[in-house]
């Protein structure tokens, strides 16, 4: 076993530096509690925000089973009724900074890191790669790509790969 002698300056000093750990151990604690309040917050505004319109959806089609044979108006409204929830969820998207990716339908060669290209189309009167047609959206959350943008693009033969 060892045996070391400490100077009372050195003892002194190594009391401080513990308590100071102590100390910083509990802060340490209490941010991390406080961090895990608000995550668990956060997820609860989402999963409540996503009940709404989960229950928006459920309304339609509560709506659907009970007039299967609906009225002119009620198809004509559809639409509309469908797109205000799904603008209400891209606003529960965005609120958390994840963001549709927009891409220009005909633009040439498009750009690899937010498009997949899904397939090829002929066509003859546009040049090679140009983005014909959107498949799939895709979104991003601040710089990161959470899912790339589907598009078909052109090319200008059948013989062609």
């Amino acid at each position: 076993m060892f045996n070391f002698i400490l100077s009372q300056g050195k003892r002194d000093w190594l009391k401080q530096e513990f308590g100071n750990l102590q100390k910083e151990k509990v802060l340490l604690q209490q941010s991390l509690r406080e961090q895990q309040s608000q995550t668990t917050a956060n997820t609860e505004d989402l999963f409540l925000e996503l009940l709404e319109i989960g229950d928006a959806l459920e309304a339609l089609l509560d709506y659907f089973e009970q007039n299967p044979n609906p009225s002119p108006e009620s198809i004509q409204r559809l639409p509309k009724s469908v797109g205000a929830v799904h603008r209400k969820f891209l606003g529960v998207l965005g609120k958390r900074q994840v963001l549709p990716i927009e891409i220009e339908l005909q633009s040439t060669q498009p750009d690899f890191n937010l498009c997949r290209v899904v397939d090829r189309e002929v066509k003859n009167d546009m040049p090679d790669q140009t983005i014909t047609k959107i498949v799939r959206r895709g979104f991003s959350l601040g710089e990161k790509i959470l899912r790339p943008t589907e598009v078909i693009i052109s090319k200008s033969s059948i013989g062609e790969v």
